[in-house]
């Protein structure tokens, strides 16, 4: 086979690997969002937990960098404590290399069944998680595919006279083949993907063990490197575990790589194959990163915090979104179909700001404390100044010459604003109000109504995700389950009030001491995602799938 075909096929295999990673991780966010972000909320409670919780998340979702972003939008929120955000990164890591583990086991007879039972889950089973858990198990399919097409890629390329050269060079040269290492890994976004890769060449006989053996540490290292750069636009609170991480990894790294170059340790007993030995060493090396490392996340901590110290002319504490440029360029403003392009970017800013205000709230409830309580109130005026720039912006557009459709795509993308302001007023105003009211008075929720309340919160982050993903897309399909879930959380807030009810009637303690709170935070989630809910409206009214009127026939 020529060369240029034999790359051509490796290059398509790669692709498929990196778009069957992303596969796995979008549906596993998409259809278990929820559950992620209560591991997540379970594992805040000590370093431990934390490193265990980042394990577990990072196995579901196939990838430790969206571990890091999680962490860091906690961490944006003011709820997600330095020391404990590094304990889960460190955890993640851990389950990264446990997935490729998994994964690199011979699986060959799991590709059909992935792709005949995740095809028919994505295609033709009813239902928004259905279909997510189908992409998920397609995914999983795909990586299982482009491994085996990846093999059968390369196997010409044993008899290269070039390769030899190369590979020789790698295994002399340990720290370029290191730095390709990282520098691949972070090319790709994927130390899955490439540790799979650097096994699957090895494994072919293609990358002698001496040349592998860099090539993973130094993905370990690109891992690291992944999050910190997607970390860098935002808050100081927020880079500072991204950062931790890194500084744990490359420090690991290079003294792993040190050690096994200076005193030429036995590599290959790990495995009698030479891939399975390198995604060994690769599990090895951040299972012992994690028992070294746990230890200093304090210590790491205070180091980061001294590195990215808060800037004194701006972003604090007080403000976990920082300084961000508005999106709102007036240099378009003469041209709506770009006016209102960057009305709409600007929109789902302000949708992310709502969504930093909503995600904490019942983590204030249950343990939060004035400050951090007081610290989320105050994105509040960053919701209202997003708002009132919004609209006047919309206003000064409108002034304009405009189509009837874009007029029409104007007052909606200004409604939604007013929505969303409204939303963020709900949150600041009741809810942290009744959260520091039941701090004050060290009340408890009976634990069937924290029960309750949670299932609420937990549909209202989905239902948020899912009004900005229409925001931006347009998607007719996630409009219509988004006005399901409505519906949905109309019953769930009906069942909870009668439950409620029923805990009054029956004398519990607990209940009767929050009924108030109960009722009020109940009410307040159905309506903020009430008006979530209203950026479906005007697309369903355009495709005539929304009734003119809920009643059953005209006056």
């Amino acid at each position: 086979m020529h060369f240029s075909l034999i790359l051509l096929h490796l290059a398509g295999a790669t692709m498929l690997l990196l778009y069957a990673v992303h596969m796995v991780r979008t549906g596993m966010e998409r259809a278990h969002g929820t559950a992620l972000r209560r591991v997540l909320g379970g594992a805040k409670r000590g370093q431990v937990k934390a490193a265990g919780g980042g394990a577990a998340i990072a196995i579901m979702l196939q990838s430790s960098t969206a571990v890091a972003m999680l962490a860091c939008g906690f961490a944006a929120s003011g709820v997600l404590a330095l020391p404990v955000g590094l304990s889960l990164l460190l955890g993640a890591d851990l389950g990264s290399a446990i997935v490729v583990r998994i994964l690199s086991f011979d699986l060959a007879w799991l590709v059909p069944v992935c792709l005949f039972a995740g095809g028919v889950m994505f295609l033709k089973l009813p239902g928004h998680k259905t279909r997510e858990t189908g992409r998920m198990v397609l995914g999983i399919g795909f990586v299982l595919l482009s491994l085996k097409l990846i093999g059968e890629a390369t196997h010409p390329l044993r008899e290269s006279a070039m390769l030899p050269g190369i590979s020789s060079y790698l295994a002399d040269d340990y720290f370029t083949a290191f730095l390709i290492g990282a520098g691949f890994t972070w090319l790709v976004h994927s130390s899955v993907a490439a540790i799979l890769m650097v096994a699957a060449f090895a494994g072919q006989g293609l990358l002698p063990l001496e040349a592998g053996v860099p090539l993973v540490l130094g993905a370990n290292l690109g891992g690291g490197l992944i999050a910190f750069w997607l970390s860098r636009g935002m808050t100081r609170a927020a880079q500072r575990i991204p950062l931790g991480n890194l500084l744990f990894r490359a420090t690991g790294a290079v003294g792993a790589l040190a050690v096994l170059e200076a005193f030429d340790l036995p590599v290959d007993l790990l495995a009698a194959d030479h891939g399975a030995a390198l995604v060994n060493l690769h599990l090895a090396f951040n299972a012992c990163l994690l028992a070294f490392c746990l230890p200093f996340a304090g210590a790491m901590a205070r180091l980061t915090e001294a590195m990215l110290p808060e800037p004194t002319n701006g972003g604090s504490e007080d403000n976990p979104l920082g300084n961000r440029t508005t999106a709102l360029d007036r240099a378009v403003i003469g041209r709506p179909t770009l006016a209102l392009a960057s009305a709409t970017r600007e929109l789902l800013r302000m949708g992310e700001m709502v969504e930093i205000m909503v995600r904490p709230v019942m983590e204030l409830f249950a343990d939060g404390t004035h400050e951090q309580i007081n610290r989320l109130c105050k994105l509040d005026e960053e919701v209202n100044r997003a708002h009132r720039e919004i609209k006047l912006y919309l206003a000064e557009v409108n002034r304009g010459h405009m189509s009837s459709e874009e007029a029409r795509k104007s007052i909606e993308l200004t409604d939604f604003a007013i929505n969303l302001e409204h939303a963020g007023d709900i949150v600041a105003k009741n809810l942290l109000v009744l959260a520091q009211e039941r701090l004050n008075r060290n009340l408890r929720f009976s634990v069937e109504g924290w029960s309750e309340l949670n299932e609420l919160h937990e549909r209202l982050v989905e239902n948020m995700h899912l009004a900005l993903n229409v925001l931006v897309s347009n998607d007719l399909p996630s409009a219509r389950q988004l006005v399901v879930e409505k519906e949905r959380m109309r019953a769930l807030e009906r069942r909870s009030h009668d439950r409620h009810l029923m805990r009054l009637r029956t004398g519990t303690p607990e209940s009767i001491e929050t009924s108030d709170m109960h009722l009020e935070v109940a009410r307040a989630l159905k309506e903020i995602n009430s008006l979530l809910v209203t950026v479906a409206y005007p697309l369903l009214t355009e495709s005539g799938d929304l009734l003119q009127s809920r009643l059953t026939k005209a006056s």
